[in-house]
Order: C-alpha cells, then structure tokens, then sequence
C-alpha cells in the first residue's frame, strides 16, 4: 500500500507504542525517519536507533525511553503536512512549550532543532514538535 505521509506514521507509531508502554517500535526505514530518530536520540526522548533488514524490507527500530511509568515523550505533532507545508526564516522558528519542547527542521544543512537551526541562520521546513 502506498503511504502519502510517512512522517506522520512514524509519529503516529511512536505515540501508540509510547502510550501502550511498549519499549520500542519498528517502522519501514527511510533516510528522513533516521535523521529525526538521530535527533530524537541527540535530545533524549529516545534511548536507542537502529536499521534492520528483515525479509526483503528495511526496518527502522527505537528503543523509546522512560523511568517507570514515565515517559520521555509525552507528546508529538505534525506541523507541515504533505497538502500544507510550513516553511519558515531562521528569525521565525518556533519555541515549542516555551523551550521545553522541541521543533524538527529539515533544513538545506540537514535535519535538526529549530534552536541548532536559529544558531545557524538557517530556516527550512518544520516537520514536528516533540515535547
């Protein structure tokens, strides 16, 4: 079946597995989801990543954190849609939870956090916020 967003399925599955307290997830492998999963670990909200192969498919794991019951990532949300994109200056990137939070920019330099992103002078597309 073709996927018309695969970002928002790799949230999606980070949510569910997250709320379900599964400690990790597996998803199909891409270059993006990768990059986000890099930064995710990179920001702590999750412990480990890693690309398998199984079968004849790709796949991408995450080990999700939390202490107890505790959950590292409480919540995920996608901003720029396939139908909609959202696109921003390096002066416009958005505070997530008044910096509690992170956003996800893919930018010309790579993917990374809107404050690596804002240091660098550089805007791009923000793809999600995690918090």
């Amino acid at each position: 079946m073709n996927m018309t967003d695969p970002i928002a399925d790799m949230l999606t599955r980070i949510r569910n597995a997250s709320r379900a307290g599964n400690p990790t997830v597996e998803m199909p492998h891409s270059k993006l989801k990768t990059e986000i999963a890099r930064v995710l670990k990179q920001e702590g909200y999750i412990a480990e990543f890693n690309s398998d192969q199984k079968d004849a498919t790709r796949l991408l794991r995450l080990q999700l954190k939390s202490l107890g019951k505790q959950r590292a990532i409480t919540g995920l949300r996608r901003i720029s849609k396939p139908g909609v994109r959202r696109y921003v200056k390096a002066s416009e990137l958005p505070r997530v939870l008044g910096g509690m939070g992170v956003a996800v920019v893919s930018t010309p330099r790579g993917v990374m956090t809107g404050r690596e992103a804002k240091k660098a002078g550089v805007g791009g597309e923000v793809l999600c916020y995690v918090w």
